[in-house]
């Protein structure tokens, strides 16, 4: 009898397993919710194709031959395996696995950010988040090359080839020493600001805060003074303290409390914050995360 061994399907090799576990067909189709008829002729075409009598047949039901006993252990491997394989699949539909690469502008500290990590890490612990500072410009380049899954940036700008939508707002503080005149005052205008210094740094936000500075400043007859420091982040805030000038900062990295430092709010700044991502993004943790930021920023 020639051998046919490409025809063989994954549900013959489930009949033939759920035949031998049993060591019945009828059993076995009333197990898995076949017709032992069904079975039977499953496990007859599997016979055909590999050429081979997998089973002895006896009124009390079926035994497994020699070449039966052989052939049940790699049906075993594949069903096992091909199972597994599926719920792997499903996993990561569920998102209960894989990874969700973030591009970040606001502090993590505290604030919406911070409780939509939290709020999606509860749900879906699995997940690798990996977090990526950066400017605007390069977290839409890394978009739309898909090196990014999505990035949160400021601002109401709509960026080709990307989806934008907006999910929560912060204030704008500046940060300033407290022993400045200004430390005294509970909220500030933008007059209140002309003079100063400033400083910011070479890092994101860096950038963004100059910018924002020399729009809001011209807009009453002032070029600002603004140094730009070679240093990160974090150790922007203790040249403030140390009288070297003023900086900005949003609303969720004043819980930040360093010694020397107050932050006081300009009236009527509001930085809205936008996920950007890919249409073409197909990682189904990625809209899971879209989703846990939508139900969270309906809850703000």
């Amino acid at each position: 009898m020639a051998k046919q061994h490409g025809g063989i399907e994954l549900r013959h090799l489930r009949y033939f397993v759920a035949a031998a576990e049993y060591g019945s067909f009828r059993k076995a189709g009333t197990a898995i919710g076949i017709q032992e008829s069904s079975i039977s002729r499953r496990i007859r075409d599997l016979e055909n194709r590999l050429g081979a009598a997998l089973f002895h047949r006896h009124s009390g039901g079926v035994s497994l031959t020699f070449a039966g006993k052989r052939f049940l252990r790699r049906a075993y491997q594949i069903v096992r395996a091909v199972g597994a394989g599926a719920e792997d699949v499903a996993a990561i539909g569920r998102s209960e696995h894989g990874r969700v690469r973030i591009g970040i502008y606001s502090s993590i500290a505290s604030g919406f950010l911070a409780e939509l990590l939290r709020a999606y890490s509860q749900r879906h612990g699995k997940v690798r988040i990996d977090l990526i500072d950066g400017n605007a410009a390069e977290h839409v380049a890394a978009i739309r090359q898909l090196r990014l899954d999505v990035a949160f940036l400021t601002g109401t700008h709509d960026w080709i080839d990307c989806e934008r939508e907006p999910l929560w707002s912060e204030r704008v503080f500046a940060a300033l020493p407290d022993d400045h005149v200004l430390a005294a005052r509970e909220e500030l205008v933008w007059d209140d600001l002309v003079g100063e210094n400033f400083i910011v740094n070479v890092a994101p936000p860096g950038q963004e805060i100059h910018d924002h500075l020399v729009r809001c400043l011209a807009d009453l007859g002032r070029h600002p003074q603004i140094e730009v420091q070679q240093i990160g982040r974090d150790n922007l805030l203790p040249l403030v303290a140390l009288g070297r000038g003023l900086t900005l900062v949003s609303e969720a990295m004043t819980v930040a409390q360093l010694p020397g430092i107050s932050y006081r709010p300009i009236a009527g700044e509001v930085l809205p914050f936008n996920a950007v991502w890919s249409p073409r993004n197909d990682n189904p943790a990625l809209r899971r995360f879209l989703s846990t930021a939508r139900i969270l920023a309906k809850s703000q």
